[in-house]
Order: C-alpha cells, then sequence, then structure tokens
C-alpha cells in the first residue's frame, strides 16, 4: 500500500508562486509515474502534470504550460509541482497521485491513476 502526504499549497495573489511536495511511503514510488491533478469547484479532476518513473519526460495540460514544473527526486520518494504565475483559474483542490503502471508512461487521464494524496485547497485571489 502506498500513501502519498502533501504539502505546500494554501493561498497567494494573482503572478505569484506556491510549490507543492508529495512524499510517497509505505511502498516506494520512485519508479512510477505520477501526476498532479486538481479539480475546480463545479468541474471535473483533470490531470494538470504528469511524469514518468524516471522524471525524463513530463507532459502538461494546455492551461498550465509554461507555468507549471512538475520534477521529483527518487532518492527521496517526493514529487513536486512548482506553480509560477498563477492565475485565479487556477484555483482548485490540487491532488498527487502515483500509477502501478510501467516507469516509462505517462498518465495523463484521472482514472489512470491508482494512489492518491490526501489534496489540498490552492486560492489564487485576482
Amino acid at each position: 500500500q502506498v500513501q502519498l502526504v502533501e504539502s505546500g499549497g494554501g493561498w497567494v495573489q494573482a503572478g505569484g508562486s506556491l510549490r507543492r511536495s508529495c512524499a510517497a511511503s509505505g511502498r516506494t514510488c520512485s519508479s512510477n509515474p505520477m501526476g498532479w491533478l486538481r479539480q475546480a469547484p463545479g468541474k471535473e479532476r483533470v490531470v494538470g502534470a504528469a511524469s514518468t518513473g524516471s522524471g525524463r519526460s513530463t507532459r502538461y495540460t494546455d492551461s498550465v504550460k509554461g507555468r507549471f514544473s512538475i520534477s521529483r527526486n527518487n532518492a527521496e520518494d517526493t514529487v513536486y509541482l512548482q506553480m509560477n504565475s498563477l492565475k485565479p483559474e487556477d484555483t482548485a483542490v490540487y491532488y498527487c497521485a502515483a500509477s502501478l503502471a510501467d516507469r516509462w508512461l505517462l498518465r495523463v487521464g484521472r482514472d489512470e491513476y491508482d494512489y492518491w494524496g490526501q489534496g489540498t485547497q490552492v486560492t489564487v485571489s485576482s
């Protein structure tokens, strides 16, 4: 079993930055595809950023490209989400997630993940 514990996030003004962390425990995720998903009020949960097990390949949804960056420290079993130039429309609950798929895959669908963090509200004020 995997436990994903998230930290970071909170409130920020538009144009600001936040960094989220997600640490895995119980079972290593250092070779698993991982991602950050978000769910805005009244909307479906979507994958914002995804990483292969090595972190060499990443993918972003169009709305965050050039502003968000997913990275990972596999030695510490931790994945990060750096969010820059935040906009009010980035306001959502953010979740980190891990997949049991092969390590070279990118998981871009919300149903492709097997383990989830607790989720944390990120609010961007205008």
